[in-house]
């Protein structure tokens, strides 16, 4: 029967693209982003219950993420394939669109948008709470923005980047693989006395998984920066290869920078947790003025949604002529 109704292909991935474009994310009890997250609660219970909080536990929770929410979807799809082929292909359309997040992304960072143009400060730091997890009492319009800009730049990868390019590479199996490590990350992949150990492995492997397309999202936007005059496609590759270590972790630092040389403004600024600074750490050129007015809050929705276009457009060309 072979594994046909799991490898990638460029018409299910317009399908699912246009979905995830016009409905957005799709609210349902058994949306496998829940299912995985709810698995791995209940999972790291059961393990630090029989002492299992260590890397060893780290490690074997992701085994066991991926036999049960890899395998049985993935094994699922490929058997209602094989024995009927147009319901087979609504499973996987349906699977791949409820893993991509991109209109999500964009409609969150928006509402930080609307809020600072009806000038409702409560509701601009209520929504960036929702996007980013840092104190937001002392945020001015501005700094709400320039977290709507990270938040975007750095999300723009994991929600859209990253699975497409591991559903191009491996299919169904290489993106849900990705989901359970991005959802491993963002669970347990905190560098604190509860999780340093507990979440190395599944910190480790979203850094591994994310390398290539975290890179990827270097060149795309400034590619997308191209097709708008007043941005710096030049100056925001040279910000993304200058910078992007100033910024924790091997990836999100590529596309954070890389945003703040288009856009030409420095982004980031100080950044509070817990009542305390966390990072003074500013992004981009040191002479140009700090962002967060509301053009650049647009512009960089407009250079993620271009972005966005030209990956799918390359990921639906090479998997066509593949």
């Amino acid at each position: 029967m072979g594994f046909d109704g799991l490898a990638a292909s460029a018409p299910l991935l317009l399908v699912a693209l246009l979905l995830d474009a016009i409905a957005g994310d799709p609210q349902y009890p058994f949306h496998p982003i829940r299912l995985i997250g709810r698995t791995l609660a209940a999972m790291e219970t059961m393990l630090r219950r029989i002492g299992l909080s260590g890397y060893g536990g780290g490690c074997l929770l992701f085994l066991l993420l991926s036999s049960i929410c890899v395998l049985p979807p993935a094994l699922f799809v490929q058997y209602v394939y094989g024995a009927w082929p147009g319901a087979g292909v609504v499973a996987h359309v349906v699977l791949v669109y409820a893993l991509f997040a991109l209109r999500d992304l964009i409609d969150h960072t928006w509402e930080i948008q609307k809020a600072c143009r009806r000038e409702d400060l409560i509701g601009a730091r209520s929504a960036v709470a929702r996007v980013v997890g840092r104190d937001t009492r002392n945020m001015d319009f501005a700094a709400c923005r320039r977290a709507g800009i990270e938040s975007l730049a750095e999300n723009f990868v994991d929600a859209f980047v990253s699975p497409l390019f591991w559903y191009a590479l491996l299919g169904v199996p290489g993106i849900l693989v990705f989901k359970v490590v991005s959802t491993m990350d963002s669970m347990v992949g905190y560098k604190t006395a509860t999780y340093h150990r507990f979440g190395w492995c599944g910190a480790c492997l979203d850094d591994l998984m994310n390398y290539v397309p975290a890179r990827l999202a270097w060149l795309l936007l400034g590619l997308a920066a191209t097709f708008f005059p007043s941005l710096s496609a030049l100056k925001g590759w040279r910000i993304g290869l200058e910078q992007h270590s100033l910024i924790p972790g091997p990836n999100p630092g590529w596309s954070e920078a890389t945003m703040a040389g288009l856009l030409q403004r420095r982004l980031i600024g100080p950044i509070f947790k817990g009542g305390s600074v966390v990072t003074t750490v500013w992004v981009g050129e040191p002479q140009d003025p700090e962002g967060g007015k509301d053009r650049d809050l647009t512009l960089a929705i407009r250079i993620t949604v271009l972005a966005s276009l030209i990956a799918g457009a390359v990921g639906f060309a090479l998997l066509t002529v593949g």
